[in-house]
């Protein structure tokens, strides 16, 4: 539905997925997700994909898993796009690192809208991974991520206020980011912005408070 992020839609098909797992009925889910993909279906495609990559109902097959998901994200699955930019970044789950077609299944998925995808390649402009580093590129797919309630884009974005890369540095923004990524759930900046605060003046922490609290109610659009 419109409005709704490609995380949450990922989430939801990976609690069908569970459900599968959980009722311990394998083969139906097998079997139907097969004779699917086979049909073509790219939805089943990734599915089928993911439950060889982790060995559900199945020998993990890591192989057979990356040919499923490279079928689906060749018809432009956003989900199959993402992970296997995720998995050529990291070199991980049999695939040999490589930066350059990362970066292109990162950007096809991140071209349809999914916030995932558009933190991964905020991290390639950033970092120059793939791709030449930009960071005013990076900020642009970071806020992208950020409007869709990705929180640790949001983390990130607040990285790039702090630090002036891609943005005017800004440490009443930085801080705002901070705010907002820890009450989406994401505390892995507490450390940060407790160093932060510490240069900070109670006025700065308190104007970083509201325009986190204004944010939120705009729905992270336009902050």
């Amino acid at each position: 539905s419109v409005g709704t992020s490609w995380s949450a839609d990922y989430d939801k098909g990976y609690s069908a997925y569970h459900a599968a797992v959980e009722s311990g009925d394998f083969a139906t889910a097998l079997r139907e997700w097969r004779h699917l993909a086979e049909q073509g279906d790219a939805d089943a495609q990734y599915y089928l994909g993911l439950m060889y990559m982790v060995g559900q109902g199945v020998p993990r097959d890591l192989k057979t898993g990356f040919k499923w998901y490279t079928l689906s994200a060749e018809q432009g699955n956003a989900n199959a796009q993402r992970d296997l930019g995720f998995m050529y970044w990291k070199g991980n789950q049999g695939v040999k690192e490589n930066f350059k077609t990362a970066v292109k299944w990162s950007t096809l998925a991140a071209e349809q809208g999914h916030d995932i995808a558009q933190m991964d390649l905020g991290q390639h402009y950033k970092h120059g991974t793939g791709v030449p580093r930009d960071y005013k590129t990076a900020v642009k797919w970071y806020t992208l991520a950020v409007e869709q309630g990705n929180a640790r884009a949001q983390y990130y974005l607040g990285l790039m206020y702090r630090d002036g890369f891609g943005v005017l540095q800004d440490n009443v923004y930085a801080l705002m980011w901070l705010n907002i990524a820890i009450s989406s759930g994401f505390d892995f900046p507490t450390k940060r912005r407790y160093l932060l605060k510490a240069k900070m003046t109670p006025a700065d922490i308190s104007a970083a408070q509201e325009l986190a609290q204004e944010c939120v109610r705009k729905k992270y659009k336009g902050c």
